[in-house]
C-alpha cells in the first residue's frame, strides 16, 4: 500500500485579539480582512480550535504552523513591539498546547527593536518550542537587508531555525506612484494582486546582493507565493552577479538558502517552474489560510484550497510519490531536524 502523503501547511494565518488591539492603538483602521468583526472570514482568521481543525480536515492538511497575519508586530514602535511580540508568542504557545498534534507556530519578532528581536527569537525557540519565526519584509522604512537585522539573522543561523518571510503592503509613496488612479482595483493591485510580491521579492534580492547570506551562509529562508516573483526572472537577474561581486552564482543562493512554497496558489505551471529552478528538494507546502479558503465570488479557482483542493493539488502533481512526500512534509522535517543535529 502506498504511504499516505502527510501535509504540513507552513503559512497558515491567525489573528490574535491582543495584536488587533495593538494595531488599532497604533492607528490601523479595523477591517474584516485583518481579523476584526463577525464576518465568517474574520472569524476563521481568529479561530483557534474546532473550526480551524475542521477547515484543515476539509483542505487535507495534517498539521498547520500558525503565524500572525501581516504585518505581525512590524508596524509597531520599538517601545511597543517587544511586549506585544512576547504576549503574542505566549498566546500562540497556549493555542498550540491545546492541539500539539495538529498545530505549531512561527514566532512573532519585534524587529523595530534590534536588541530585543534576536532575544525574542531565542526565547520562542528554546523555551516555547517554536520552529522559527515569521517576518514581514521591511520594518518601517528599514528593508530586510538592513544591517540592523544582522544580529537577528545570526541568532536564527546559530539556533539552526528557518525564517519565513511574508509580504506586507508597499510604502505609501510606491502606492501613490504605481497603483493610484485606478479606482477600486488600485489597492488590490498594490497588495494581493501583485504589489506584495514585488515588494518582498526585491528585498530577497537585496539580501543576496548586500551580502546577508555571505555573512550568514547557513541562514535558511522560506519564501511563499512561489518565491515572490523572483524565480520567474532569475536567468536575467543572474547577470548582475558579477557586478555585485557575489561569492556564488545567484541561483546557488536560492538552492542553498531558500525553500519555496505556493501559499495556496494551486497553479501547476508555477509548481513545475519552481521544481525546474530549485528542485523538489527545496519545495515545501502552504495554503495561506484563510485567505485562499472557500469559493470566491467572481471565481479564483487557483486560489481555492477548500474541498480537499490543497491535498489533491499535491497528490495530482507531476512528481514521484517520494517527491510528493518530500514536498508535503519531508523537506520541512529536514529543516526541523537541522536544529536537533
Amino acid at each position: 500500500m502506498t504511504e499516505k502523503i502527510r501535509i504540513v501547511g507552513l503559512e497558515e494565518h491567525i489573528a490574535l485579539p491582543l495584536v488587533l488591539d495593538a494595531w488599532e492603538a497604533s492607528g490601523m483602521t479595523p477591517n474584516p480582512h485583518a481579523g476584526w468583526g463577525d464576518e465568517p472570514f474574520a472569524r476563521r482568521l481568529r479561530s483557534t480550535g474546532e473550526e480551524r481543525l475542521a477547515d484543515m480536515d476539509d483542505q487535507g492538511i495534517d498539521e498547520a504552523v500558525l503565524s500572525l497575519n501581516s504585518p505581525g508586530v512590524q508596524n509597531l514602535s520599538a517601545a511597543d513591539a517587544p511586549a506585544v511580540a512576547r504576549d503574542a508568542n505566549d498566546a500562540l504557545a497556549a493555542i498550540v498546547a491545546e492541539h500539539p498534534d495538529r498545530l505549531q507556530a512561527w514566532a512573532a519578532i519585534p524587529t523595530a527593536d534590534p536588541v530585543a528581536a534576536p532575544l525574542e527569537l531565542e526565547r520562542a525557540v528554546t523555551q516555547l518550542g517554536f520552529r522559527g519565526a515569521m517576518l514581514y519584509g521591511r520594518t518601517g522604512s528599514e528593508l530586510a537587508d538592513s544591517p540592523a537585522f544582522d544580529d537577528l539573522y545570526a541568532m536564527a543561523e546559530s539556533l539552526r531555525v528557518p525564517l519565513h518571510f511574508h509580504p506586507q503592503t508597499p510604502q505609501q509613496p510606491i502606492i501613490d506612484s504605481y497603483y493610484s488612479g485606478l479606482g477600486g482595483p488600485g489597492m488590490g493591485l498594490a497588495t494581493a494582486g501583485l504589489g506584495w510580491y514585488y515588494d518582498l521579492g526585491v528585498q530577497y534580492l537585496r539580501m543576496i546582493f548586500s551580502g546577508v547570506f555571505d555573512r550568514h551562509p547557513e541562514l535558511q529562508v522560506l519564501a511563499g507565493h512561489w518565491g515572490e516573483l523572483v524565480l520567474f526572472y532569475l536567468d536575467h537577474t543572474g547577470i548582475l552577479a558579477t557586478n555585485a561581486k557575489l561569492q556564488r552564482p545567484l541561483l546557488e543562493y536560492f538552492t542553498n538558502n531558500f525553500w519555496i512554497a505556493g501559499s495556496g496558489t494551486v497553479s501547476e505551471r508555477y509548481l513545475r517552474w519552481t521544481a525546474e529552478i530549485v528542485g523538489t528538494e527545496r519545495m515545501v507546502y502552504s495554503t495561506d489560510y484563510p485567505y485562499t479558503f472557500g469559493t470566491r465570488p467572481g471565481g479564483f479557482p487557483f486560489l481555492d484550497t477548500s474541498n480537499g483542493v490543497a491535498r489533491s493539488f499535491l497528490e495530482d502533481s507531476p512528481f514521484t510519490h517520494e517527491e510528493k512526500v518530500a514536498i508535503g512534509s519531508g523537506n520541512w522535517q529536514r529543516l526541523v531536524d537541522r536544529r536537533a543535529s
